[in-house]
């Protein structure tokens, strides 16, 4: 759940400041304001949607000093209204407050992720301590904590539905998280604490985006890129030239553990260097070593923790999320991992064979499987198994086909929305697309921005963000941006995607879906303002229309004949679904039980910077997860999830895969791609953001309570039942009131 001052570090929270608060604290607050300051109102532009073009880096700087010096006037208005607390006067004040520094914030930081530079990244180092202070100086305000402890001692006679009740409730709630309950001498230690972890972990993430760059590999000779599609070579030359290397190859890197050239590449000694380039990151001794960050961070988190009154940083985290607890989370991954471990080292055994096949039909002798050799013989297992690899499949996924003619249209059937790409409004980065979404009645839904290339200037990884937010009482629409990794290919060259980028892209509209189909009254519940272990859950609910067959069809054409995916090549794709993911599984789970590992520790027990890697593997030996072809998707010091917002909640993909899975059945039971089931996941689900319990929201799509079988069996950790599961009827009322 979003924390309601979230605002201040740039989620887009609250909108607009109250009246009498602008009118009793900054009666000249507009007249200040320079007229050509981006961020002094509301865009003009369709729905708010950002004005990049007057956007400058020297923007920022006075409009997040400006945006902080408001909202604490807003806040102290608050704190201190003589009237006695009312809802309208204290949480509805509160909601449309930091409205400027939330409009500065929220562009500052997804430009950040998207396409960074220098200017920006001392802006971030600058200011993260700033806005800690600045948010501890709201959540910790012991007059504003009064008003809304009153209301929420209140709650139960104050008239309200039950969504404002949910409202003064999470506003209570993130409070006393906050520290709110504790003594001034406390206070005043926690701020510090909290300006320390927001320093080291802009720290760490600015040491990671770096150090992918650093280590990117060099070539000198092309013939060691043997098994990469020309293509690929022209771009890692065209890498090279960037870096002043004319004449050689660039393979630069991405911040998963495992690197997508592995799959291709013939020659084993540039696979090895590649992947020891990858696990290496962040541990080298170098300026970009993380190790110490990441202890001093576990340490005061833990220190946190304790001060809030939990044992642990793991319990602190999971109070607020659907799990509860660590022993809930434990349970659940334990229960996944001998399992996966198994399976991992079946398909180990399958490509050791491989191996030795043809290393004894070379007459050379063989040798073991290697972390850098999976990949590789995988797609040999493969294709044996299957008869087909990745570089079949590739011309049937050209990129802008696969998001109008996959993504876009399993929408269109499932909802019955529509898109228009527009070509008038302002990019941040030229390597984007910006496209107009029109609900079933034909208004307009949300704009939605796609941005799909790998860049230097860009984290790792794949992710949705919010510029605008839906808001009945701001009466704002969303503006939605997804972003992805795929590599750039030289001008003039057609985007082929992976089977794996084609379930990114569907997965990450997911999230892009339950932003803009958001239906709710206050800012603080928008979108995806959900549990950490519940937001995950609709994204991949909709990566099952990438292989349902009238989708896939309807985008799997070559992009060059236009000719249709060749049935039997679809079959093949479908039957190998199941295929590697004993690997999958493990290397997420290694990442997740690591993640716990460490965060379940006491202060007292947390290793120092010189044993964090000693500690990494001891603790993936105890939790039975230790497999060496398989080492973890993320290692300690690059692991940037568990150093953001997936603290301690690394383990909420598989946690709302479980909501996924069963999801998926009830669906598959109830007529599959049709507008009434897709109208019941938006009614019941998609809509209502945070403001009913995320639990609530499952029961009330699926008719019943989540069951672990159907993960086990989609990810072949299990059989399927003989007779299948029957159908399960949806529940009479179709879903609560709010």
């Amino acid at each position: 759940m979003k924390h309601p001052l979230a605002a201040a570090l740039a989620v887009a929270m609250a909108i607009a400041a109250p009246a009498y608060a602008q009118d009793a604290a900054m009666p000249d607050k507009a007249a200040t304001a320079s007229a050509a300051d981006p961020f002094a109102a509301d865009s003009p532009l369709p729905l708010h949607y950002p004005q990049f073009d007057k956007i400058s880096d020297s923007d920022f700087a006075p409009a997040f000093d400006r945006g902080m010096a408001e909202h604490l006037a807003e806040v102290k208005a608050i704190a201190e209204n003589p009237e006695a607390p009312t809802f309208e006067n204290t949480i509805i004040a509160l909601e449309k407050s930091g409205r400027v520094l939330d409009r500065a914030t929220s562009v500052f930081f997804n430009l950040v992720g998207t396409d960074t530079n220098d200017a920006r990244e001392k802006l971030r180092a600058d200011y993260a301590p700033k806005f800690s202070a600045h948010r501890d100086a709201i959540g910790l305000n012991a007059d504003l904590f009064a008003r809304i402890k009153t209301l929420y001692d209140q709650r139960d006679s104050l008239g309200l539905d039950a969504q404002g009740e949910r409202l003064v409730e999470r506003y209570y709630t993130d409070f006393v998280r906050g520290g709110a309950n504790l003594s001034e001498t406390d206070k005043a230690h926690l701020k510090d604490i909290n300006g320390q972890l927001a320093r080291l972990g802009t720290q760490f993430s600015q040491n990671v985006l770096a150090e992918v760059n650093d280590s990117a590999v060099v070539v000198d000779d092309k013939a060691q890129l043997d098994g990469l599609t020309d293509e690929q070579i022209a771009t890692a030359a065209d890498k090279a030239k960037e870096r002043g290397l004319d004449g050689k190859y660039v393979i630069t890197l991405l911040n998963t553990t495992g690197q997508p050239p592995l799959s291709q590449l013939t020659n084993r000694a540039l696979r090895e260097r590649i992947h020891k380039a990858s696990v290496n990151r962040n541990s080298r001794g170098n300026k970009f070593d993380n190790t110490a960050i990441v202890s001093q961070v576990l340490k005061l988190r833990a220190e946190k923790a304790k001060m809030l009154g939990f044992d642990t940083y793991a319990a602190y985290v999971l109070d607020d999320e659907t799990a509860k607890t660590p022993q809930a989370v434990n349970d659940m991954l334990g229960k996944l991992a001998p399992a996966a471990v198994a399976n991992a080292k079946k398909e180990a055994a399958d490509l050791q064979a491989m191996i030795d096949q043809e290393q004894a039909a070379r007459g050379e002798p063989t040798f073991k499987l290697e972390p850098w050799d999976w990949a590789f013989y995988t797609e040999k297992v493969r294709q044996a198994k299957y008869d087909f690899d990745e570089s079949q499949l590739k011309p049937y996924f050209e990129m802008k086909n696969v998001l109008e003619n996959g993504v876009f249209y399993a929408a269109n059937q499932l909802y019955g929305i529509s898109f228009k790409e527009r070509t008038d409004l302002p990019k941040y980065h030229p390597d984007t697309f910006t496209y107009d979404v029109f609900d079933k009645d034909g208004s307009q839904l949300a704009i939605f921005i796609f941005d799909p290339y790998a860049r230097a200037s860009k984290r790792g990884g794949a992710w949705m963000n919010s510029y605008v937010s839906q808001s009945d009482l701001m009466d704002t629409q969303p503006v939605i941006a997804n972003h992805l990794n795929i590599p750039k290919p030289s001008d003039g060259k057609p985007t082929l995607l992976t089977w794996d980028e084609v379930t990114t892209a569907f997965h990450e509209f997911g999230h892009a879906l339950h932003g803009m189909f958001s239906n709710v009254k206050y800012p603080y519940f928008s979108g995806t303002s959900v549990p950490r272990d519940f937001v995950e859950f609709p994204s991949q609910v909709n990566e099952m229309w990438a292989d349902w067959p009238s989708v896939l069809a309807n985008y799997a054409k070559h992009y060059q004949t236009g000719e249709p995916m060749p049935q039997a090549l679809l079959d093949k794709v479908l039957a190998s679904q199941k295929f590697n993911q004993g690997f999958a599984t493990t290397e997420y789970l290694g990442a997740a039980m690591l993640d716990q590992s460490y965060h379940q520790l006491p202060a007292a027990q947390i290793p120092d910077a010189g044993s964090i890697m000693a500690f990494e593997a001891k603790a993936l030996a105890k939790d039975g997860i230790a497999y060496a072809p398989v080492p973890p998707r993320y290692r300690t010091p690059y692991f940037s999830h568990i150093m953001g917002g997936y603290a301690a909640g690394y383990y909420a993909y598989i946690w709302s895969e479980v909501l996924d899975a069963n999801t998926v059945q009830w669906i598959e039971a109830n007529g599959g791609l049709k507008r009434e089931n897709g109208d019941r996941f938006r009614d019941t689900l998609l809509s209502r953001g945070g403001s009913k319990d995320a639990s609530q929201l499952f029961v009330d799509f699926t008719g019943h309570e989540p069951d672990i079988q159907p993960l086990l069996v989609k990810r072949g950790l299990a059989e399927a039942p003989e007779d299948g599961a029957p159908p399960v009827e949806a529940p009479d009322d179709g879903g609560a009131d709010d």
